[in-house]
C-alpha cells in the first residue's frame, strides 16, 4: 500500500493504535518495498526482516490485550550501521568486523524501543562513517533513488537513501561532520543533528573518546517530516516540549559569500526563502561570529591525534596499518581490506593534525566562544545553506572535501558550522534542481531552543516545500 510508504512515523502510529493497520500489515509493506528496492539502491547492508514480522505480531497481539504501547507502538524504523542492535553486526563497512554480533542495543536504540520502534535493517556507511561518500569494502556503494549515478553523501547514506524511497517510517542517524545533513539534502528528506551532548551516544562505533570531536557529534532523527524530528527529538533527550515565542526571535540569513561556492540553483531557492520569510520575519543577512573559521576549526578538530584512534581499529588486533600502502595497494590491485577513501582520508589527517601549539590556540578559542555563541543564539535562528549544489555524480563531493589542496575551506563552511559549536541543525528540502535532484537549507539555532527550529521547520514545509517519496521503485 503506497499510502503507508508516504505515511511519517507519527501518522502510522496513530493508525496502528486505531486499528487502522496492524503493525504487521505496515511492517510487511516496508519489507517487501525493500526487497524491491535494495538491488539498485543498495542502502539496507543487514536485514532484520524475519524478527521485525515476529515483534510486530507481538505488537498487534499487545493492542489487541488493551496493554500499554508507546509513542511508536509498532512502527518499522531503520537504523544506521554505526549503532549497536542486540542481535546484529556493528561492522563500520570492515570485513573483520561482519560477525561480530552485538549483545546489547545503542541506548539510542533501547529508548526507540522501549516507545514500541521495530527495526528493520541497519543501513550502510562509508567505512568507520569518515567520509562522506557512502561506500565500503564489505557492503559497496549506496546509490541515490532519486538518480542512480549520484551520491547519496555520508555518512548516514544508507538512512538517507531508505527514507528517500520510503523504506522505514523514520530512522537514526549521527552526524560530527554533516554526517545526518549531507543525506538529508542530497536525498530530499528531513535530518535532525542535535546539539552538544542531549543524545547518548553509548553504543554508537566508532565510539569517539576525543572531547574536541565529541563536542561535535548529534544524533538524531532522518524523517520525511519536521514532527518525526520533533517526536524522535523528545525520545532521544527523555525531553517534553519546551514551547517559545518564534515571532520573539531574529532570523538570519546571511547572503551568498564570497569564496564559498554556492549553485545559481541553489542560491535562487534560497532567495526564494528570503522573500517568503521577510513578510512574516525579522530578518538579516549577517554573518554569524566564528563562521569564516569553522572549516578550518572541523578539520583540525578531525585530525586530532593523525586519527591514530581510527588507525588502531581497522584490525581485530589492533595491528597497525599503513594508510598509504593501503590506499595503494587497493588502488592498484583492488586487494586491500580497506576502501581507499577511508585510507586516503587517514593520510589527510596525518597532514592535517594540528601541532601542540595549534590545539592549544584552538581549545582556548572554543572556550571564548562557546560563551560569544550562547549569548548570541540566545534570540537569534540561523538558516544556511546544506550544500553549493545538489547531489553530484559519485566521488565528486568526497574530491571536494578531501582534497590535498584544503578545498574543504571552500565547501565545508556550511557544514562545519554546527559541528564545531555543538549546536542543533535541522535540515529539510526546499526544492529541487533542473535534473529534479533535491536541495536542503539547515536551521541553527541554540541548544535548549529547538523548539523554535522545529516551528520554523513545519512553516516552512507549509510555505514552500515539504519531503516528497521517490515512488520509482514502487510495484
Amino acid at each position: 500500500m503506497k499510502q503507508i510508504l508516504d505515511d511519517d512515523a507519527t501518522e502510522l502510529a496513530e493508525k496502528i493504535r486505531n486499528r487502522q493497520y496492524s503493525s504487521l500489515e505496515v511492517t510487511n509493506t516496508y519489507i517487501e518495498h525493500l526487497e524491491r528496492a535494495n538491488s539498485s539502491v543498495n542502502c539496507i547492508s543487514v536485514d532484520r526482516y524475519d524478527i521485525a514480522r515476529q515483534e510486530a505480531i507481538d505488537a498487534d497481539i499487545k493492542l489487541q490485550n488493551n496493554e500499554p504501547v508507546g509513542r511508536m507502538h509498532g512502527v518499522p524504523i531503520s537504523i544506521k550501521d554505526c549503532f549497536h542492535v542486540a542481535g546484529m553486526a556493528t561492522t563500520g563497512g570492515l570485513i573483520h568486523r561482519k560477525d561480530n554480533i552485538e549483545p546489547e542495543d545503542a541506548e539510542a536504540v533501547a529508548l526507540l524501543k522501549q516507545e514500541g520502534a521495530i527495526i528493520i535493517g541497519k543501513t550502510n556507511t562509508p567505512t568507520l562513517c569518515f567520509c562522506q561518500e557512502t561506500d565500503n569494502k564489505l557492503y559497496g556503494r549506496t546509490n541515490n533513488p532519486w538518480d542512480l549515478s549520484r551520491s547519496v553523501g555520508g555518512s548516514s547514506g544508507g538512512e538517507g537513501a531508505l527514507i528517500a524511497l520510503g523504506g522505514a517510517a523514520v530512522g537514526l542517524g549521527a552526524d560530527i561532520g554533516g554526517s545526518i545533513r549531507f543525506p538529508s539534502h542530497n536525498n530530499g528528506i528531513v535530518g535532525f543533528k542535535s546539539g552538544n551532548k542531549q543524545v547518548s551516544a553509548i553504543g554508537n562505533f566508532p565510539h569517539v573518546t576525543i572531547p574536541e570531536q565529541d563536542r561535535m557529534l548529534g544524533i538524531g532523527a532522518m524523517s520525511k517530516s519536521v514532527r518525526d524530528a520533533r517526536l524522535m527529538n523528545e525520545i532521544l533527550t527523555g525531553s517534553k516540549r519546551k514551547f517559545v515565542d518564534l515571532n520573539a526571535y531574529e532570523i538570519i540569513m546571511p547572503h551568498k559569500q564570497e569564496g564559498i561556492p554556492l549553485h545559481e540553483t541553489t542560491n535562487g531557492l534560497m532567495e526564494q526563502l528570503r522573500a517568503k520569510l521577510i513578510a512574516d520575519y525579522k530578518l538579516s543577512d549577517e554573518l554569524p561570529p566564528y563562521f569564516e573559521q569553522g572549516a578550518l576549526i572541523w578539520q583540525e578538530l578531525m585530525s586530532i591525534d593523525g586519527a591514530k584512534h581510527i588507525e588502531k581499529i581497522l584490525t581485530d588486533d589492533g595491528s597497525k596499518k599503513n594508510p598509504t600502502w593501503e590506499f595503494v595497494k587497493e588502488k592498484v590491485t583492488k586487494k586491500s581490506d580497506f576502501h581507499h577513501n577511508l585510507s586516503w582520508a587517514l593520510i589527510g589527517a596525518r597532514m592535517f593534525q594540528p601541532s601542540e601549539a595549534r590545539l592549544a590556540e584552538i581549545r582556548n578559542l572554543l572556550a571564548v566562544g562557546d560563551q560569544q555563541i550562547s549569548q548570541y543564539f540566545s534570540n537569534k535562528i540561523l538558516i544556511i545553506p546544506v550544500y553549493h549544489e545538489a547531489a553530484q555524480k559519485h566521488g565528486k563531493l568526497y574530491g571536494e572535501i578531501f582534497s590535498i589542496r584544503k578545498t574543504y575551506k571552500q565547501y565545508m563552511p556550511y557544514i562545519a558550522y554546527a559541528n564545531v559549536w555543538g549546536l542543533p541543525s535541522l535540515t529539510l528540502p526546499i526544492g529541487t534542481d533542473e535534473a529534479g535532484m533535491p536541495i536542503g537549507v539547515q536551521i541553527i539555532c541554540n541548544v535548549g531552543n529547538e523548539d523554535a527550529i522545529f516551528q520554523l521547520g513545519e512553516w516552512l514545509e507549509e510555505e514552500m516545500y515539504r519531503y516528497k517519496r521517490c515512488t520509482t521503485y514502487d510495484a
